[in-house]
């Protein structure tokens, strides 16, 4: 605690303490006049800025200052792009300073469990790694300029249904791999001022009122350093909050939440200590902002959109390409079907609704690169409903029937996904599904724009040529889809979660989203494509899954060693080259295999990626390092990341279902695990352990198995494998006693000690 910070503690009232852990309204923090300590703003906005004007509320209802509205985290993370996405950052972090506003609430790591999740398109994926690298750039970004971020929503807020209730049931290796990982790596990297903690409970516990949360694991372990407020209305007692590690109260609690800290100081329930600690770390807060802000900052809302153009661009994911349809020439007569098409979904609903500071018509757009003549429109459908028109359908028929090709504007209306409530499947609305199969009565050259949060099921992919994945591509949308169907760039985004053939494929399926307030994460880890790999199911679209108008070629894969200590890391080279005839950007993806497992684990996970640029023939190599954690797994009877002694399969791919290249590495565990054998251990696990193997062969005579030992091998460890040293004494008939198993006990448990 700084001096300056002790002296301010030491004038401050046990009311003014008690205030400053509540917010002044529904954005501010209290200040406190007499002491000099300001009040501060915060606003929502993963993907811009959502300052209120007038009277304020948290679902968006009200307007919003004009901000640069930027793809939402779904297609950003569609970029792999670590300093694109730091660029964002960078871009938000100026307009917090032109608008005053200290924190940014955001951005959201939350892991994609079930792709029916109304919030999915404001959470990067459902890989923990690539999560983490997404929000630790962008918290970069922002922070870069000044201000501060808040990473949300810790933890396990995977479902908008029943959110401010529902209990999350969470296996702790679970837990720890994936949902707490995706938080993990952007707290190490990139310490946010701040960590929201989510609504719900984690293991019967409120995520704000949980010491094993937000002190043991967020602090002690990590060594957070900021503040953690509250998702707003998250607080269920505020006194237990802030003795489990939570500082700020948000919204204001009307007076409410001080008078409970006051009496719980007063009747000896709330340490005086806790509170000032509280108190030191929202000093320190709320300090840092006033101490980096930026007088008459102004930002350039032209430059801000360029950057949103190029971020879209690189956010969206060219899935079919069928004969080449894309790039459009521009010769082409073209039939623009669809009123996504002059009235672009372009983000999501609920309290990350920005308001543009222009928007691209998506219609004009193409307009600009083919001219007027070449064009025909025909709106397809009414985005109020989901009725179909059989009229509008006629019209698109006519139009379509003239020109080269049709491209048709689809996806999800507002109505379908948003905070607040999750999807009931994964279909597109009926009017869009008709709209496709009338233009494919008189067209065959059919290519359809997404325009959407996360997947959708697509029977009617047969009928289309070119599919291009837009996601919500922010207020640049439309410039950026004309840039890629003429082929200004080459599309470069790659999927960050898996598309599934149909809605029950998908691993939570049976668990999602719970009964009552229960809902239990029965998949364990195996989320995404460790489900799909697992159980050899072919999704509709896999995760990493992303064409591009030119081709790649890997080569040369090379390990700096072919066996390391697991407190060592290793270099992992590969080179790409741009074997086309246009330039592009290629993601090259590291997975990496535990050959053979003692633990059940996912055949694959995502350890590293790179994206780079390549011209026509031109090869770069592309360098990777993996550590420790890289190859362990959550060990929960030694409550630590363990690695297990054995190979390991590093994998290079275009995919996670397009590898191009692999190879071993031995990696030998510095922390063999304890082990105590005793009366109910098998034989088969002395037979597994190479310091008890060949004393366990010797069992096989208290049975009279050694002929079997002999002449089938193989029977003899299949019948002894799962039989308990205890069962040694009754099949023994007499020849072994308790004495002889605890003789033997001794002698196993001292091999193992190498005593």
């Amino acid at each position: 605690m700084t001096t300056a910070i002790e002296h301010l503690i030491s004038q401050m009232t046990l009311e003014e303490k008690a205030g400053l852990c509540s917010g002044l309204d529904f954005w501010h923090t209290k200040g406190i006049e007499r002491l000099g300590i300001p009040s501060l703003m915060m606003t929502d906005g993963p993907h811009g800025l959502r300052k209120q004007q007038g009277s304020a509320d948290h679902l968006g209802l009200h307007n919003s200052v004009p901000a640069t509205c930027f793809p939402s985290a779904a297609g950003l993370a569609s970029s792999w792009n670590r300093e694109l996405i730091g660029r964002v950052g960078v871009a938000l972090g100026q307009e917090c300073q032109a608008e005053d506003v200290a924190v940014l609430l955001g951005p959201g790591a939350n892991i994609k469990r079930s792709p029916l999740n109304g919030r999915n398109f404001e959470y990067f994926s459902e890989d923990p790694y690539l999560s983490s690298e997404m929000a630790a750039f962008h918290i970069q970004g922002v922070q870069s300029q000044g201000v501060g971020t808040s990473l949300k929503h810790f933890a396990a807020n995977n479902q908008e249904h029943r959110r401010m209730s529902t209990n999350a049931v969470i296996d702790e290796r679970t837990l720890r791999e994936i949902y707490l990982a995706s938080f993990e790596g952007a707290v190490l990297k990139s310490q946010p001022w701040s960590v929201m903690c989510s609504y719900n409970r984690v293991n019967g516990e409120y995520a704000s009122e949980s010491e094993t949360l937000l002190t043991r694991i967020l602090r002690d372990e990590w060594g957070f350093e900021g503040v953690v407020v509250s998702d707003w209305g998250a607080v269920n007692e505020c006194v237990l909050a802030l003795q489990a590690g939570l500082e700020l109260e948000m919204p204001s609690s009307g007076g409410i939440g001080d008078a409970k800290i006051i009496a719980a100081v007063n009747s000896g329930e709330l340490s005086m200590e806790t509170l000032d600690l509280a108190v030191e770390r929202m000093l320190s807060f709320i300090f840092k902002y006033t101490e980096n802000r930026k007088e008459q900052a102004t930002f350039s809302a032209a430059e801000h959109h360029r950057l949103a153009r190029e971020v879209a661009r690189e956010s969206m994911v060219l899935l079919r390409n069928e004969d080449g349809i894309l790039p459009l020439s521009r010769e082409s007569r073209l039939a623009i079907i669809g009123e996504f098409a002059r009235k672009p979904r372009y983000q999501g609903g609920g309290s990350s609704h920005v308001n543009p500071t222009q928007l691209d018509d998506a219609f004009a757009e193409i307009k600009g690169y083919c001219g007027a003549d070449k064009l025909l429109y025909a709106k397809g459908y009414e985005l109020e409903h989901d009725e179909i028109n059989e009229a509008l359908l006629q019209e698109a028929r006519d139009i379509a029937a003239k020109v080269d090709t049709a491209v048709l504007f689809l996806g999800l209306p507002d109505r379908y996904e948003s905070e607040g409530y999750d999807r009931s499947h994964l279909s597109l609305p009926e009017s869009h599904k008709a709209l496709i199969a009338a233009v494919a009565e008189v067209q065959c050259n059919i290519v359809v724009i997404l325009s959407n949060g996360s997947p959708v099921e697509m029977p009617w992919i047969g009928k289309t040529k070119g599919i291009l994945e837009g996601y919500l591509g922010g207020q640049a949308f439309g410039g950026a889809v004309a840039d890629l169907l003429f082929g200004e760039v080459s599309p470069s985004g790659k999927l960050a979660e898996t598309f599934p053939l149909k809605l029950s494929d998908n691993p939570s399926f049976l668990n999602f989203p719970g009964e009552g307030d229960l809902v239990e994460y029965k998949e364990g880890v195996f989320v995404g494509y460790r489900y799909y790999d697992k159980k050899e199911i072919e999704p509709l679209f896999p995760f990493g899954f992303g064409l591009s108008y030119t081709q790649f070629e890997y080569s040369g894969l090379k390990l700096s060693k072919h066996s390391i200590l697991d407190t060592e890391s290793v270099q992992v080279r590969v080179t790409v080259k741009n074997t086309g005839t246009r330039a592009g950007k290629e993601i090259v993806q590291l997975y990496v295999s535990d050959v053979d497992s003692s633990v059940i684990r996912p055949l694959q996970e995502l350890k590293g990626f790179g994206k780079v640029e390549l011209q026509p023939g031109e090869a770069q190599e592309i360098a990777f390092e993996l550590d420790k954690r890289s190859f362990a797994y959550y060990n929960t009877s030694i409550g630590d990341w363990h690695v297990e002694s054995g190979l390991f399969r590093i994998s290079i791919g275009a995919s996670s279902r397009d590898i191009r290249l692999s190879a071993q590495l031995e990696v030998e565990s510095t922390t063999p695990l304890t082990v105590t054998f005793n009366r109910n251990t098998t034989v088969g696990d002395l037979l597994d352990n190479p310091f008890t193997a060949e004393k366990a062969k010797g069992y096989g005579s208290i049975f009279g198995l050694e002929g079997a030992m002999d002449d089938n091998p193989e029977m003899y460890l299949a019948m002894m494998k799962y039989m308990p040293l205890r069962a040694l004494i009754g099949f023994g008939g007499g020849k072994y006693t308790e004495a002889d198993l605890a003789r033997d006990l001794r002698e196993l448990n001292a091999l193992v000690a190498g005593e």
